[in-house]
């Protein structure tokens, strides 16, 4: 497949796995479990999961999804291409039903995104971005581009904002986000935070209501890669903050360092 046909499997993988999220999400039972990290596992998580596969297995590229983490180093790194995927990112979001869980999945080439889709089931909303193609934000139930994300092609003024704009996790706002937020202030002055789950904290930065997403508490590869693809298309980077470098991918330890989405 050429990479417009793999962003398009992409694409309609995670629409088709947000139908079958909003199929349990508006039912009665979420069937919870929790698993050995004692984070929340739904039946919406494993319903995603297999939809997503059913779809990118037609690629012959292999698949390291947060539901499947069971390949061995040894073998994914011989891989100079994977699809890493969250079938269901923001699950305590989902439980909470404040409606902000996507569907993740990125096109991994030689440790860098080079696809990434996040979709916003509650929404229809969904974010892409691609390799020589830029970053996009479309509305699924009407068919229509809401934003080319890339700063020249922004639409006049909906983006205004009078003050920087930090976006933070709303489930997991430590201590060293705050002393961040606070040196930031000395920066910028007055500060406006904004607190939200999931995947959409990347996408509030490519998109530009957010300046700045600090995330200094534990998160794995398929939490970011697909919401890192939409942000450097559009111009924006991902910043390992240890190594300063560009966040990289397939790596043998799959938990991310903190990092700096600006």
């Amino acid at each position: 497949m050429n990479q417009k046909e793999l962003l398009v499997t992409a694409i309609e993988a995670a629409i088709e796995a947000g139908e079958k999220i909003l199929s349990v999400y508006n039912s009665e039972d979420f069937g919870i479990e929790n698993k050995a990290d004692e984070s929340p596992l739904t039946k919406a998580d494993l319903l995603a999961h297999q939809c997503i596969l059913s779809h990118l297995e037609k690629t012959n590229i292999p698949v390291l999804s947060e539901e499947g983490a069971s390949i061995p180093y040894f073998q994914r790194s011989q891989w100079n291409k994977i699809w890493i995927v969250d079938p269901l990112d923001g699950t305590k979001e989902f439980i909470k039903r404040n409606g902000e869980f996507t569907v993740n999945i990125a096109l991994i080439k030689d440790q860098t995104p080079c696809i990434g889709v996040v979709y916003i089931p509650v929404t229809k909303t969904i974010y892409w971005g691609a390799e020589e193609l830029g970053s996009y934000c479309y509305s699924i139930s009407d068919n229509e581009l809401l934003l080319r994300l890339d700063d020249k092609f922004k639409l006049p003024n909906i983006l205004s904002k009078p003050l920087y704009t930090i976006v933070a996790s709303r489930s997991h706002l430590t201590a060293e986000t705050q002393n961040f937020i606070d040196d930031m202030k000395q920066v910028h002055g007055e500060i406006n935070i904004v607190s939200k789950g999931s995947s959409l904290k990347m996408c509030m930065v490519a998109e530009g209501t957010a300046d700045c997403y600090p995330r200094f508490a534990p998160t794995m590869e398929w939490d970011i890669a697909a919401g890192h693809a939409v942000c450097k298309f559009s111009g924006k980077t991902v910043l390992d903050y240890l190594t300063k470098n560009e966040m990289v991918y397939n790596r043998e330890n799959l938990l991310n360092n903190w990092f700096v989405v600006a």
